[in-house]
């Protein structure tokens, strides 16, 4: 077998295949399928600083090839999570990356401090949250707001820190090296695309936050483009996810330039498609005569 280690900012996973945030909840339900020491990390379900319920529904749409979530971040506060979920989640044998969201500054950078005297292993900065602050305007749209927001949570943040990017800008290279400039250890893209759907019938939009976050196959090109630029933008790791279904469509993102990836709405279709991706990566791996999955990253040739 080859060697599917690799290293984020110093943290060591066994494998490269990562459950993505909002998707695999705390793990409690994935656990009944397989242990998730299967899984080289797990990214939680986001979490606030206090208890969210969440948008009112319906909150999910069907697309062609994938879904719409405007969910809301419903979750349990992050003093329940430390006290409740992380106990557990620590005995699992697996990476534990805590994905953090919020509506100001300050909301961030209270978590990091919070989260960061405890034992998880990294905090993912999902900044595609509106600051209320500044009129609802994302956090994570223009240099500026991902530089200053990534500085603030640095300097509170005393574990590896990952900014996760929204594909919902015109230049991600950019973006990516603000937030590089300012201390992020690692980068994860791309959340997801903007979208909404109609009901024909009523004329009224299917969910009723009006828009929703598309993810799933259909965004996968996308996906791999913006990390091909990112990869050729930055020098820190770079965890590449968005509409990874099957091993191909790892391996093709790892050859994009990811270091790791994250598998989200396949999880959904079939909760065993992480263990299938990682056990079809390490087949690839064998009959291509590598010993290590750091040899694909990076690896696309485009001259």
């Amino acid at each position: 077998m080859a060697d599917l280690s690799v290293n984020i900012a110093g943290v060591e996973f066994k494998n490269p295949i990562i459950a993505a945030s909002g998707t695999i909840g705390f793990g409690h339900e994935y656990s009944e399928f397989y242990p998730l020491e299967e899984l080289g990390g797990i990214s939680c379900k986001g979490i606030t600083l206090k208890e969210r319920l969440g948008n009112p529904p319906p909150r999910i749409a069907e697309t062609p090839s994938g879904m719409l979530n405007a969910v809301g971040l419903q979750n349990p506060g992050v003093e329940h999570f430390i006290e409740n979920d992380l106990p557990w989640l620590r005995e699992q044998n697996t990476v534990i990356i805590a994905n953090v969201a919020g509506s100001t500054q300050e909301d961030y950078c209270k978590m990091a401090e919070r989260l960061s005297d405890t034992d998880i292993d990294m905090i993912e900065l999902n900044i595609s949250c509106p600051n209320v602050k500044e009129g609802g305007v994302q956090f994570g749209t223009s240099c500026e707001s991902v530089g200053a927001i990534t500085k603030a949570v640095r300097k509170y943040c005393k574990k590896p820190l990952i900014v996760k990017l929204s594909p919902n800008v015109s230049d991600i290279a950019s973006i990516a090296k603000a937030a590089e400039a300012e201390g992020a250890d690692a980068l994860s893209l791309i959340n997801t695309l903007t979208g909404m759907r109609i009901d024909i019938n009523t004329r009224r939009p299917i969910i009723r936050n009006i828009t929703g976050g598309m993810s799933g196959p259909a965004v996968f090109p996308v996906a791999v483009r913006m990390v091909w630029q990112v990869a050729n933008a930055v020098d820190i790791p770079i965890i590449g996810m968005g509409g990874i279904t099957t091993w191909k469509d790892a391996v093709e993102m790892l050859m994009a330039g990811a270091d790791a990836l994250q598998i989200g709405t396949a999880l959904f279709t079939d909760p065993y498609s992480p263990v299938k991706i990682r056990q079809g990566l390490n087949d690839y791996l064998d009959r291509n005569g590598m010993r290590s999955v750091t040899e694909l990253t990076g690896t696309v040739i485009t001259g």
